[in-house]
C-alpha cells in the first residue's frame, strides 16, 4: 500500500544543480561485456538452483529496481532480508560518475538487515526474465552484483526470492564508508547516466512512499542536500 511520505530535504531542484552533460566514457581496461554464452550460463545456473521452481518467480528489490523495474510484476510485498544491509559500496567510474570523480552506487552487503520489497513477476518465460535482469544488473565482467536465492521474511512468513548481492571480490568494492564521506560523493558525482543525488532521491522517495524508512538513506538525503546548497551549481 502506498502511504503519505515524509517531506524530504533533498529535492529535484538540488539534483538540477548537480546535473551536467557528460559524454559516455569507454569501459575501463580489464572490464568487458558478458558474452551471449556467459549470460545463458548464468540463467541456466540460477534456474537450476531455484528452491521453488513451481512457484511464481519472485525478486527481492531494495534500490533502483523499485523505481525502474526491468521486468513487469503483478504484486509487491514488503519484506525484511536478514544478513544483508544497504550500502553505498560500489565505486562508479562511469554511468553516475567519471574516472576523474567516481560516483557511488548502492548494493546489499553482508551483515545487518534490509527492508525492501518482493516483486512477484508476471507469469511467463523465466529464462527470458532472468536474461533481461542479468543484462541490466551484470553488464560487465568482472561483475559487481551476483544473483543469489534468499528467503526474505514477509507478513505471511519467509518467501524464496532472487536478489542481487555485492560481489566483495570486485575491484570496485569500497567497503563500508562513513555517511559524511558518501554524501560528499553523491552531492557532486555525475556521469552520462545521471547524478548520485538523483539516484538517492528516487530510491529514498520510493521507499518512503511505501512506508519503508531506511535511517541511512534518510540521513544521507539531508547531508547531500546540505552539501549541494553550500556548493551551488557545478561549473
Amino acid at each position: 500500500m502506498v502511504r503519505t511520505p515524509r517531506p524530504m530535504r533533498l529535492t529535484a531542484d538540488h539534483v538540477a544543480l548537480v546535473h551536467r552533460a557528460v559524454p559516455e566514457g569507454e569501459v575501463a581496461a580489464g572490464w568487458r561485456p558478458h558474452t551471449e554464452a556467459e549470460y545463458a550460463a548464468w540463467v541456466a545456473r540460477v534456474l537450476a538452483q531455484d528452491p521453488a521452481p513451481g512457484a511464481p518467480l519472485r525478486l527481492f528489490v531494495y534500490g533502483s529496481l523499485i523505481w525502474k523495474p526491468e521486468v513487469a510484476h503483478v504484486d509487491e510485498t514488503e519484506a525484511l532480508l536478514r544478513g544483508w544491509h544497504r550500502s553505498f559500496c560500489i565505486r562508479l567510474p562511469r554511468f553516475r560518475g567519471t574516472p576523474e570523480f567516481p560516483g557511488l552506487m548502492m548494493a546489499i552487503d553482508r551483515g545487518g538487515s534490509c527492508k525492501g520489497l518482493i516483486f512477484t513477476l508476471e507469469p511467463g518465460d523465466r529464462a527470458a526474465q532472468l536474461d533481461r535482469l542479468f543484462r541490466r544488473e551484470m553488464p560487465y565482467l568482472p561483475t559487481n552484483n551476483l544473483p543469489r536465492w534468499v528467503r526474505p521474511l514477509t507478513a505471511a512468513g519467509p518467501v524464496p526470492a532472487l536478489a542481487f548481492v555485492m560481489n566483495r571480490a570486485s575491484a570496485l568494492y569500497t567497503g563500508r564508508q562513513p555517511p559524511e564521506a558518501v554524501a560528499d560523493v553523491l552531492a557532486r558525482a555525475c556521469g552520462h547516466g545521471g547524478t548520485g543525488a538523483e539516484y538517492l532521491l528516487h530510491t529514498t522517495s520510493h521507499l518512503e512512499a511505501r512506508g519503508i524508512r531506511d535511517s541511512l538513506l534518510w540521513k544521507l538525503q539531508h547531508l547531500v542536500a546540505e552539501r549541494i546548497e553550500a556548493a551551488g551549481p557545478l561549473t
